[in-house]
């Protein structure tokens, strides 16, 4: 079998392997469903991402060490991952054949040449670097931006799986929404459209994990190259040459992506996977000037300041960025944090949201509770996010420790953030319309939202008897609206403080319960409508910041309750009181 079909078949199964765990990223109890596959795999492989979380945290999280193995059969073989395993890599190689296919020889030549703008990716991967290795200055962690592992992670799991999902609802009972897909889908489709003009125009000229691929193969020991110094110069072997390394000549050993199309269409057999130099000449160092380099390297310590002058995780912190529970506190949170998009595939109620820049752009795309969206807020019984946390950003929490039970009953339950009422917007406080289903609808035992009784008058309530009987009051006003009283929470009133609950009504005539031996007033005397209303107390100690009261809330646009990351667990920073 030849290393091309080899090689094909490779970058298939992995690419379906990648979809599969995608596709399994999600909580149930079907075959499809999570079953402790290992979701996190290409991103566990990920060396940037491995480096990256180093510089950031000075500590290893251990799944990242399979890291490890990708850098040594890089330094072995070459950069095999690209054209071998990268899912997204395997994208921008099939749409690159498609758009190109049809066109002559001449033309794929001319198009897979070796550009100087390639150059662009190492700085890219410098300034990501930069802004993550010096904490004297304040690092911060940005390459899941544009990073393809993570990158296509989020694509799939927070754009195309919801699209493809979106009239059959297999994948989940009801469609999945996540805030500002449009970007996501901007970004992703450019890349993929990028490929009409040069075939794999990301991996050339943005890839930052290329990039560092293209740094560690130029020790390979295996590598391509020439086994005569002159050929017939046809240059077939640029035609699909997926890394534009110019093997006719020189041969670019850091662009080099192991596609072995090369070594397929030399006709003079010349072009070998061996490893000793190519006899045409090599070049081994990535294209990258010191001048270039210093400057990269500067533009990425400076960009860190820079994106946080707005002081977004200082004392002007976002107060509705409110963070998954388990979450480390926000500094060592966003030097973790890869934006991924793990943690909002698998939550159950789709509460988890990809952050837009409302907390500056360190924020973009990091996880945040939106608890206007999706089927609830945070569910009492799920950790789920932590549990798939790729690099502990979320830390893996238990129950016990979520809801404070067991051995964390001293500490009490983990607080994401607190609820707040708005008198103003609630029903029962603002409208005198009654309602508890912020009250109903709290998961904590005992619960943190309670009520209290109180009977207000109604508008244009205070009537005037005209007549009387046993269970029936006539009133000389003609104002009411027929069978508007009988909802059970509207009550009679005498002038002394006694009560019966009002059954039926029209126009004049109030028709009342006789359960409590009420007085009817007489002839002249007034009578008040009052309606029975229980309104909603927060109690802060309590409230844990779940949102579901907030998802609940009937009062759409701005709910009349709402949550806030004031309070919460992680940080003591971020208490409800500013300090004294």
């Amino acid at each position: 079998m030849k290393i091309v079909t080899v090689r094909k078949i490779s970058q298939v199964f992995f690419f379906t392997l990648f979809i599969w765990f995608c596709v399994v990223s999600t909580i149930g109890d079907k075959f499809f469903q999570i079953r402790n596959w290992p979701v996190n795999w290409f991103l566990q492989l990920d060396p940037l991402t491995a480096i990256a979380t180093i510089l950031t945290t000075h500590t290893l999280y251990w799944p990242l060490l399979w890291a490890l193995a990708t850098i040594v059969l890089t330094v072995i073989v070459g950069r095999f991952f690209c054209s071998w395993l990268c899912p997204f890599g395997s994208i921008h190689h099939f749409t690159g054949f498609l758009a190109n296919r049809k066109k002559s020889n001449a033309k794929k030549i001319k198009l897979n040449k070796y550009r100087k703008a390639q150059s662009i990716k190492y700085i890219i991967l410098v300034v990501f670097l930069a802004m993550a290795a010096f904490p004297s200055i304040a690092s911060t962690l940005q390459t899941g931006l544009l990073d393809p592992i993570p990158l296509v992670t989020r694509s799939v799991n927070l754009l195309l799986l919801p699209i493809l999902d979106s009239s059959v609802n297999f994948l989940s009972v009801t469609q999945r929404l996540y805030q500002g897909a449009w970007l996501f889908f901007i970004v992703f489709l450019t890349a993929i459209l990028l490929n009409l003009i040069i075939p794999r125009f990301y991996c050339r000229f943005i890839c930052p994990l290329g990039a560092l691929f293209a740094i560690t193969s130029r020790f390979a020991i295996w590598r391509i190259g020439k086994t005569k110094d002159e050929c017939s110069n046809c240059k077939l072997c640029e035609k699909a040459c997926e890394g534009g390394c110019e093997p006719a000549s020189e041969i670019k050993i850091s662009e080099c992506v192991l596609c072995f199309n090369c070594r397929a269409d030399c006709k003079d057999d010349l072009v070998k996977y061996q490893t000793m130099p190519s006899l045409a000449g090599q070049v081994t160092n990535p294209d990258i000037s010191r001048r270039g380099f210093t400057i990269s390297l500067a533009s990425g310590i400076l960009a860190v300041p820079a994106v946080r002058l707005s002081a977004k995780i200082t004392t002007n912190w976002t107060h509705n960025i409110i963070r998954p529970p388990g979450a480390l506190d926000e500094k060592r949170f966003l030097n973790r944090c890869i934006k991924c998009g793990q943690c909002m595939r698998i939550c159950p109620t789709n509460v988890i949201q990809p952050a837009g820049f409302q907390g500056g752009l360190e924020n973009l795309w990091t996880p945040v509770l939106n608890n206007r969206i999706g089927s609830s807020g945070c569910q009492y019984n799920c950790v789920a996010c932590g549990q798939i946390c790729p690099t502990s950003a979320i830390r893996p929490i238990t129950l016990e420790e979520k809801q404070g039970t067991g051995k964390f009953k001293n500490k009490g339950p983990l607080k994401i953030g607190t609820a707040f009422l708005d008198r103003n917007r609630c029903l029962p406080w603002a409208m005198d319309k009654p309602c508890i289903v912020c009250q109903e609808n709290c998961p904590l035992s005992p619960k943190a939202i309670y009520t209290q009784t109180v009977f207000n008058t109604i508008r244009d309530g205070v009537l005037t008897v005209k007549k009387s009987t046993k269970n029936t009051i006539e009133t000389q006003e003609t104002s009411m609206t027929a069978d508007s009283f009988t909802t059970g929470d509207f009550y009679c009133a005498a002038k002394n403080g006694e009560k019966a609950k009002i059954t039926a009504n029209n126009e004049n005539t109030i028709e009342i319960s006789t359960e409590n031996n009420f007085k009817i007033p007489r002839k002249g005397e007034k009578i008040y409508v009052q309606i029975r209303l229980q309104k909603p107390y927060i109690d802060i100690e309590k409230c844990t910041g779940c949102g579901v009261c907030q998802h609940e809330c009937p009062v759409s646009g701005k709910r009349a309750v709402r949550v806030s990351a004031e309070g919460e667990t992680r940080s003591d920073n971020r208490k409800l009181l500013l300090k004294t």
